[in-house]
Order: structure tokens, then C-alpha cells, then sequence
């Protein structure tokens, strides 16, 4: 980053590369649209671009584009919630395969709080060290360790259910998966 300060190209191009993906999978994995994350990626580097002058290295590049990248994606959820159009109420639709864990992991995060979600992210997704998560929150280690706990515990509830229902499906030889209710003569 300090070469690219100075002026040099190939430095940025290095830069380009080296962060690139990871950040398309920051954006991607928090949007819904592959074309708005690579939008939010150029973003990211055209803030770079521009900021270069006041750059100052405090923490690493790799904090310092998350940062950024957490800023834009701030502004995106803004700016989506000010033009969606009043939501619908209505239940979530029901899982039809219940052999997707991927889909009930993502499904069991988007059910935790924002700040909740966003620290989990940032660590299991973006590999960010405790101190970098701290970096780019702006928050102290500790708060980052009690928080990534509370977040991983409140995902294991949620997903606890969803692994007893699924078992339940798999012992009975069934693939949808029903509520089981009690007989009358046990309640």
C-alpha cells in the first residue's frame, strides 16, 4: 500500500489481485445480486484509489479494505432498505430438500441480529484475526470475543432444531420432514 502511495502501478495491481476474490465473497456472501458485489468490489478499490493520499498505515491493508468494504456495504443496505417497496408479511417458505446444510447454515444466519451476523462473517467467512475484527468494527477485543461467542451460540440454537428434524426424517425413512406431535395419552 505504501508503494502504491508513491505512485507505483504495479503495486496497486498487486493489491487488485491479491484482494480481489476475497472481497467479491465478502459482498457476495451478504448480497443477493453477483452483480451489485462486483460492483461493491470496484467500489472498494476506487475508494482506495481516491484515499490514497490520506492513507496512513495503522493497521493492515487487508483491515484497512475491509473497512472500507463494511462501509460501502452499510451504505448498500441504506440505500436498499430507503427504495424497498413495504414488505408482505407471510411466513418464510418451508425447505423442501432437507439434505441441504448449506442452506440451513445460511438460513440460521440470516436469522441472527445484524452485528451478531457481521461478526460471524467476518471471522468464519473472512478468516479476520480477533484484532482485525476489532480494527474494522472499531470495537475492543474482549467485545469481540464476547460477541463472537454470544453469535456462535445463538447459530448453534438455531440450528439445533433443524438437526433433530432432520435426524428424526432419516430414522423414520421419510424425506419431508413433518412435526412429529405428541399422542393424547402422553401430554
Amino acid at each position: 500500500m505504501l508503494e502504491f502511495q508513491r505512485g507505483s502501478r504495479e503495486a496497486f495491481e498487486e493489491l487488485f489481485e491479491r484482494y480481489r476474490e476475497p472481497l467479491y465473497g465478502f459482498f457476495r456472501r451478504r448480497l443477493n445480486s453477483t452483480e451489485r458485489a462486483e460492483d461493491l468490489t470496484q467500489e472498494t478499490f476506487l475508494a482506495v484509489i481516491r484515499a490514497t493520499s490520506r492513507y496512513e498505515p495503522q493497521a493492515l491493508v487487508r483491515t484497512y479494505l475491509y473497512g472500507i468494504a463494511l462501509k460501502l456495504l452499510a451504505a448498500e443496505r441504506r440505500k436498499r432498505i430507503r427504495n424497498a417497496p413495504p414488505a408482505q408479511s407471510g411466513a418464510e417458505p418451508l425447505v423442501d430438500d432437507a439434505q441441504d446444510d448449506a442452506l440451513w447454515v445460511r438460513q440460521a444466519i440470516e436469522r441472527l441480529g445484524a452485528a451478531e451476523r457481521e461478526i460471524l462473517m467476518l471471522r468464519e467467512y473472512e478468516q479476520l484475526s480477533y484484532a482485525e475484527i476489532a480494527e474494522v468494527l472499531r470495537i475492543p477485543v474482549n467485545t469481540v470475543r464476547s460477541r463472537l461467542f454470544r453469535s456462535r451460540m445463538a447459530l448453534k440454537s438455531f440450528l439445533e432444531p433443524e438437526v433433530k428434524l432432520h435426524d428424526a426424517a432419516a430414522a423414520s425413512g421419510t424425506a419431508d420432514c413433518e412435526a412429529v406431535t405428541p399422542a393424547e395419552d402422553e401430554v
